[in-house]
């Protein structure tokens, strides 16, 4: 019998980060393997051509050659829920699912499912986006009830550039958030830098640091019916009930 989990993961197109971090991430777990699909993201905007991006055909066209490979889950390992909306990650998992029979989940659906599990509803918002972009991310997740009481954000679009800020920068950023008050902190974007750093300041700062590309693979490992508590030193994401 072959116990191996296959993990499917769809990527923006120049995302540079999420790859290798989910690789290191699972490093001692020989069992499980990740397998990635890429469609195109280059700018994260509001404006109709970035938005365009995330259409759901060319994200099932991805899904649909991903599923080749034999995956257990497929997850929309992004973030564009966040300021479209959770109906349409909603969506999206639905529509994956019909097509091709795996089981589907996303980044910030995940989110949501963290936030709601942990009783969080003060959220320190960590992101590389524009001033635009974040505020829609606050409106539409304080209407969920989870109130983003403190953020920082850097204004940028290109979405390759996500990857290029450093994990000092990422550190100020979660240590400012957690000074101004929160329940946790969310690193918002699945190509920065956040897993490593996130993990080592929780400890140290006694709040709970939720990196984008941590969050997808623990929900990933889930839904794959692999549990997520065998993954160790990536902080207390893996250890939730």
């Amino acid at each position: 019998m072959n116990d191996r989990k296959r993990l499917g993961m769809l990527t923006p197109s120049s995302n540079t980060v999420l790859e290798p971090v989910t690789y290191a991430m699972l490093a001692d777990l020989p069992d499980v393997t990740a397998h990635f699909g890429r469609f195109k993201v280059t700018e994260i905007a509001l404006s109709d051509q970035a938005l365009g991006q995330f259409d759901d055909s060319q994200i099932l066209r991805a899904a649909e050659l991903l599923a080749h490979a034999k995956v257990d889950v497929i997850a929309w390992n992004g973030t564009s829920a966040a300021w479209i909306g959770f109906e349409s990650d909603e969506r999206l998992c639905e529509r994956i699912t019909a097509a091709t029979g795996i089981p589907a989940c996303t980044t910030v659906l995940a989110y949501r499912e963290i936030f709601r599990r942990q009783g969080i509803s003060r959220v320190g918002l960590v992101s590389p986006y524009t001033d635009d972009v974040q505020r829609r991310i606050q409106a539409n997740w304080g209407a969920a009830g989870f109130v983003c009481t403190a953020e920082r954000h850097l204004g940028i679009t290109d979405n390759f550039s996500f990857a290029e800020i450093s994990e000092e920068t990422i550190n100020g950023m979660i240590r400012e958030v957690v000074g101004q008050g929160c329940e946790a902190v969310v690193v918002l974007c699945t190509n920065m830098n956040g897993a490593r750093v996130g993990s080592a300041l929780e400890a140290e700062l006694g709040v709970p640091v939720y990196d984008s590309v941590a969050v997808t693979l623990w929900k990933s490992l889930a839904t794959a019916s692999t549990d997520p508590s065998r993954m160790k030193g990536w902080g207390g994401l893996f250890r939730l009930d």
